[in-house]
């Protein structure tokens, strides 16, 4: 209090009489005990900022006690300083319910977007087949895909305007604007032409761009060092639930179906539009947050762009673009790729179209199970540390690519075969990999968000953009070359990239140990 401009500089006199050591002592308030006009001022400065003050739920509180001593006229002014003491558990309980909304928000946007990406190519396949009996030719030549391609493609591009978005209009409406396209895309569905699917494929890589930069700089914001794994847990659970609840809905409209007829389609893409277009309104609902009003710095669009170059090219984000890569490669397999293999699988018998819900919806299922127990167990985990953790999903990912690599045939992902794999195919086996995949995706990507998190908690948006940058190009080109590649092939860069991702996310973790090491071994030396 002594320090502050609005604390009473106090001045202590005494002076001792030697006859009856009697003891004076003044106290001196205020620059100039003289000067009223300049106590008054002292005194409506105070009070101005005390108002300015008392507006903000956040700012540090200031309670004023006057009183007058009526032999000297003196004023005793104490200034309190300090947040109150409920403002802590306040902040909290407000950064949880905003994590607790955006992952609602995502599940509900999601449901629609993956549950159609898990379709989209037994969708096409189907639409082509009616089309092809009534001689249409509007839906000619699409692929799913190739769709897929061109939104990750898209995606990649868009990636390095996005944090200029949200430095601009802020992480919320960034995720508002940028799930729209999410929306269009599953409603083209409802009007099959092949322009428009591809159309609407380039828009959503500009939304994707955008609505995943501003998730990671919110999530950021709502989290501090200590939740920082726990909330990357409780969103990725929610959103991730979209597999399970999206595909369960699949599995029964599809129940019994050989091929998607015209009314099975009209309701699943219609349900889903509107889950969708549900999911863009609740994200209105969240708080207004960016970097000044959560005490970061604060960035302009140009120097958001800047920052992203710069970063790129950094030790650290360049050893973890590979783990960035393997994410990339093994979403477009678990999310796109792998649901068709077993659909298209005959040995599957009457029950392989049903099959392609179940499989998502364990993919799902594990997702959401891995994302539970890192926010159930999240201050364990971040006494841990993130590379425990990615080596547990990189060993479960390994056996889960093994079992599909001797369960499903080699061609399985170009259309229906039944050519024979290395065992049987097995139901059971194909859907428990299912849930393999997706757990072992938690580990990865849960861990990334908290890496990325923490690191760079200043200013998050150019990391999460080149998170969001790598995965996108390595989807893209694992999309754009499933139709020409057999199962195996992609298996085999898999397991390449998985090994490689896994080793740098630890030698990242390992650099990020030592240098807090070195840090505290610095302020130990100096204090003593």
């Amino acid at each position: 209090m002594m320090d502050s401009d609005l604390a009473p500089r106090q001045r202590i006199l005494s002076r001792e009489d030697d006859d009856d050591s009697s003891v004076l002592i003044q106290a001196e308030m205020g620059r100039n005990t003289n000067s009223e006009p300049r106590k008054n001022q002292q005194r409506g400065k105070i009070e101005k900022e005390k108002a300015i003050m008392m507006d903000s739920d956040l700012a540090p509180r200031q309670r004023i006690l006057s009183r007058e001593d009526d032999d000297d006229s003196s004023v005793l002014i104490q200034a309190e300083m300090g947040r109150n003491t409920n403002s802590e558990p306040s902040l909290e309980r407000r950064n949880m319910k905003n994590v607790l909304l955006l992952g609602v928000s995502f599940l509900l946007v999601f449901t629609a977007f993956q549950t159609m990406g898990n379709i989209q190519q037994t969708l096409v396949q189907s639409i082509q087949s009616e089309y092809e009996k009534e001689n249409k030719t509007d839906f000619a030549g699409a692929n799913g895909y190739t769709s897929q391609s061109i939104i990750y493609a898209s995606f990649a591009v868009f990636n390095w305007i996005a944090p200029s978005v949200v430095s601009v209009i802020g992480p919320k409406m960034s995720m508002f604007l940028g799930s729209i396209p999410y929306a269009l895309f599953v409603g083209s569905f409802l009007i099959p032409m092949t322009w428009l699917l591809y159309l609407t494929s380039a828009i959503l890589g500009f939304g994707a761009a955008v609505i995943w930069t501003g998730q990671g700089n919110y999530l950021t914001l709502c989290s501090n060092d200590a939740t920082m794994t726990r909330n990357s847990g409780i969103f990725w659970a929610l959103m991730q639930s979209s597999f399970l609840i999206g595909n369960i809905f699949v599995f029964f409209v599809f129940a019994g179906a050989d091929t998607i007829s015209y009314d099975i389609r009209m309701v699943t893409v219609g349900v889903l539009f509107g889950v969708g277009a549900l999911g863009t309104l609740f994200i209105l609902f969240l708080n207004n947050l960016s970097n000044s009003s959560e005490g970061r710095k604060e960035t302009s669009a140009l120097g958001a762009f800047k920052n992203s170059v710069s970063l790129f090219f950094t030790k650290e984000m360049l050893l973890l673009s590979l783990t960035f890569a393997y994410t990339g490669i093994s979403l477009s397999f678990l999310a796109g790729v792998y649901s068709t293999c077993i659909g298209n699988t005959l040995a599957f018998g009457d029950m392989a179209k049903q099959l392609v819900g179940l499989s998502g919806m364990f993919i799902g299922v594990g997702e959401i199970v891995g994302g539970l127990l890192f926010s159930i167990f999240g201050k364990k985990t971040a006494r841990w540390g993130q590379d425990p953790i990615v080596l547990f999903g990189f060993v479960t990912h390994v056996v889960g690519f093994f079992i599909v690599f001797l369960n499903i045939p080699a061609d399985a992902n170009m259309g229906p075969t039944d050519t024979e794999a290395f065992i049987t195919p097995n139901a059971f086996l194909a859907i428990f990999c299912s849930f393999l995949i997706g757990f072992g995706d938690s580990c990865f990507n849960t861990q990334i968000y908290s890496l990325i998190g923490i690191m760079y908690s200043e200013d998050s948006a150019p990391a999460f953009m080149l998170f969001k940058f790598v995965q996108s190009i390595a989807s893209a080109i694992s999309f754009f070359y499933t139709p020409y590649t057999s199962v195996h092939i992609q298996l085999l860069i898999i397991g390449i990239l998985a090994f490689s991702g896994t080793v740098t996310f630890w030698i990242v973790c390992f650099l990020r140990k030592r240098s807090l090491a070195n840090s505290n071994s610095t302020i130990a030396i100096s204090t003593e």
